[in-house]
This record gives C-alpha cells, structure tokens and sequence, in this order.
C-alpha cells in the first residue's frame, strides 16, 4: 500500500502592527477589546487594494470601512468604534499601505501656483483624551452647562454606529421633504444624551427642536471640538521666509490609494 502524502497549506509570516487609540480605550464598555486602547492592523495586501478600486464600495460610500475592516485584526465590533479612533486608524492604514510620506498638491497663498508637499504622516501631532474628563469609567459620555439657557446636558463622542444612524436618518427626512437639510439638529439628537437629569430620547429631541439656542449650540460644538482626542490634521507650509500655520491636510482619494491617478 502506498503512502499517502499529505500537502499542507503553506503559512506565510504576516507583518502586524499595534495601533494606539487616541481615546486609550477609556469609552468602551468594560470587556471590549477596544478597552485597551490599542488595537492590531495587518498591512496593506492585493486584497485591499481591490477593495479600493470596487466600484459599488465607491458607488456607495462605504469603500474606506471596508477597507478599515479587513486590515483591523483585532476582532472588535465596528459599529462600536469611535470616529476619532476610526480617523487615527485611516491614517495608520494609509502609512501601513503605502508608507508615511503622504503628497498632495498645496496651493501657497503667497504665489497662487500649486506645488507637491510631502507630509510625514507619523509626525503628525496626536491629541489624546484627558482621561480627568471621564466622571464614569468605562462611559462614553461627558457634562456641559449650556452657558445662555443654564441647562446641563450630557453628551457623547459619536461612534461609526452612530453616523451611519445619522445618514439613515437623514436620507429619510429628505424623502418626506427634499428642501428640508436638518443635519445641524439631527446630529444634536444623536450627541446630546439626557437633559437636565432627563435621559428620555423624546425630551432629548423636544429639547433639540424647540429649546436649543443657537448660542448655546455653537458654545456645546466649541466645546466638544477642545476636548475631542485624535490626530491633528494639520500643517504648517514654510518656503522662502513665508509661512502658513494650520493648514489643512485634503484628504482625497489618493490619501488611502496614491497611485489613484496614475
């Protein structure tokens, strides 16, 4: 009787990389693997680049949490995950994928002609939670007194669950009125969590509607906007003694695929 030989698989070494979150796990629920504040991400493949140029990813979207999703090890639940976290880690993708020096097209307001700037991804200033902020542990949710009515409300960081919630809502609401674009209100809904002491979702969106100044709106948006942890998209342009503080990196289809018009 012959032996039978059996082919194994081959198994390939496969380069990771650990990812601190810039909330360091302090708003996920006791558990979570997102707790720690770190999570793993394997590097950029064939795979993800075909995830990159699918159409009905592009059609539809969703094409950079697809892309997000398969490069993230560590098993979490998605929908569970910050925004400002899910930023570092489209920015951790992108430096796994394609390296850290990121260049785009700047237009310098001192000659008015566009030129390259490379951009050392991972110089990039992180700004991290003040853990002093977090009166509950393990609570994604903060305090605020409005400065113009005296209400206290609290408030939460929103989640990729959140947004997608947000959207749904809002594709709704155009359905009934097309002119209608409550997006300003809608966000409010999600965000704002209790009313002096009132948790009730309908006392939240009464509240919302009928009760939240303007003042006050702009004073909660300054607000969370101070305290918000994440990477500061931002860079100082220097050429020839002039100088320009605090421009914005675009972030386009060739931050996550540079060879995108080629």
């Amino acid at each position: 009787m012959e032996n039978q030989v059996t082919q194994e698989t081959p198994k390939f070494k496969f380069p990771t990389e650990t990812i601190e979150l810039p909330s360091q796990g302090l708003l996920y629920a006791e558990g979570s693997p997102l707790a720690t504040g770190r999570i793993e991400m394997k590097y950029m493949t064939a795979k993800e680049e075909d995830i990159l140029t699918n159409q009905n990813y592009l059609r539809q979207g969703t094409v950079v949490d697809k892309l997000l999703q398969s490069m993230i090890v560590t098993k979490i639940n998605y929908e569970d995950l910050l925004v400002c976290d899910k930023d570092a880690i489209m920015i951790a993708a992108r430096v796994l994928g394609y390296g850290k020096d990121y260049v785009f097209k700047y237009t310098p307001s001192s000659t008015g002609v566009a030129e390259d700037v490379t951009i050392d991804l991972t110089t990039l200033e992180e700004k991290k939670l003040d853990e002093s902020l977090v009166k509950t542990p393990r609570t994604n949710e903060f305090p605020f007194i409005l400065p113009h009515s005296g209400n206290e409300v609290t408030f939460k960081l929103l989640t990729h669950g959140d947004e997608k919630k947000i959207e749904q809502e809002l594709q709704g609401l155009k359905k009934i009125n097309p002119k209608a674009s409550p997006e300003i209100s809608t966000r409010w809904k999600y965000i704002i969590t209790s009313v002096n002491g009132d948790k009730s979702n309908k006392t939240v969106r009464e509240f919302v509607d009928n009760y939240l100044l303007a003042k006050d709106s702009r004073a909660l948006r300054e607000y969370i906007s101070s305290i918000v942890p994440g990477v500061k998209l931002e860079f100082t342009y220097s050429n020839d003694g002039y100088v320009e503080e605090g421009v914005t990196i675009p972030i386009g289809i060739t931050f996550l695929w540079p060879d995108a018009w080629v």
